[in-house]
């Protein structure tokens, strides 16, 4: 490994990281990315006058990043090898995805139509005050499938090369996308050098996890790799497109297509095959998340133990 660790000390530090994050969920003060939200936030509106050039933009990402993952990495070479399951958990956002989506699963499946556009409103920019229950379930879905990538396997695949440290890389990348990636009039200079890290950081966790819904669709393989190659490229997103295609692809369902934006209907590449979505596919889409996860930590042992035994 690039830091140090044996391989077998990796899974390990990795399922224990995994295992706090699906037995305590996220913590309910202080949670350190809220924490870094916050400061990006102070940053961004220091170094952002609504018309910054890309110069402003790679500072504003070096001073929030740089010295937090520096420090991150400090602190595992003091504080010894558990620290970096503790940095696992602090950054992977698996339970919070089931937290998130499975009340909404359970609220259109008890017919109240009013929860679930609240919920869903929680999870997604998109205008959800007149969506239907294909519209809820389909954001839903969406949202599990991408962020199946972006809160779990991206940070996995980095904790797997970086430890801890890569963990805290990769999330505090990813939320700077989140928060300044758009092109809009304010932040299509400024975000842009946030939006390429993360493009960047996130191309190679992303084919993994479009692989991975593709071997984890059973019957439906030929179906998720054929979605995944005809209509990832339509997505303008280099990463999100395989995700959410192969995914909907393993699914058998439709995702994609319209949505209400600022008051406007955005037409957007079709995902999948099959049937509109239904509150069952989000249960779906959740297990698909949980099952992939599984998988990558079980590839991790069986090569740990193949490392231990060769």
């Amino acid at each position: 490994m690039l830091i140090g660790l044996s391989l077998p000390t990796i899974a390990l530090l990795l399922v224990a990281g995994i295992a706090l994050d699906l037995l305590l969920g996220e913590t309910r003060r202080w949670h350190p990315l809220v924490g870094f939200g916050k400061l990006a936030g102070f940053i961004e509106r220091r170094l952002n006058d609504g018309q910054a050039r890309l110069a402003r933009g790679f500072l504003a990402w070096t001073l929030a990043v740089v010295p937090l993952s520096a420090l991150a990495l400090a602190l595992t070479e003091a504080a010894g090898l558990w620290l970096h399951a503790a940095l696992l958990y602090f950054c992977i956002g698996l339970r919070s995805l089931r937290d998130h989506t499975l009340p909404i699963y359970r609220a259109l499946g008890n017919g109240d139509l009013a929860q679930a556009r609240a919920l869903t409103a929680r999870i997604v920019s998109r205008d959800t005050s007149n969506a239907d229950e294909s519209d809820l379930a389909k954001a839903s879905a969406e949202s599990l499938l991408e962020n199946g990538n972006d809160a779990v396997f991206g940070t996995l695949f980095w904790f797997i090369l970086l430890g801890g440290p890569g963990a805290v890389l990769f999330r505090l990348a990813n939320t700077l996308d989140a928060m300044w990636g758009y092109r809009s009039e304010r932040f299509n200079l400024f975000g842009r050098c946030a939006a390429r890290i993360d493009d960047a950081l996130n191309f190679v966790p992303a084919r993994l996890t479009a692989l991975s819904y593709v071997l984890l669709a059973g019957s439906g393989r030929a179906r998720a790799w054929q979605c995944w190659r005809t209509q990832a490229p339509a997505w303008s997103s280099p990463n999100a497109g395989p995700v959410m295609a192969s995914g909907a692809g393993a699914l058998g369902v439709s995702l994609g297509g319209a949505a209400v934006y600022d008051g406007e209907v955005e037409h957007r590449p079709p995902l999948g095959a099959g049937p509109a979505a239904r509150a069952g596919d989000i249960l779906r889409a959740w297990r698909l998340v949980l099952h992939t996860t599984l998988l990558w930590a079980g590839v991790a042992c069986l090569l740990a133990i193949g490392v231990v035994y060769a």
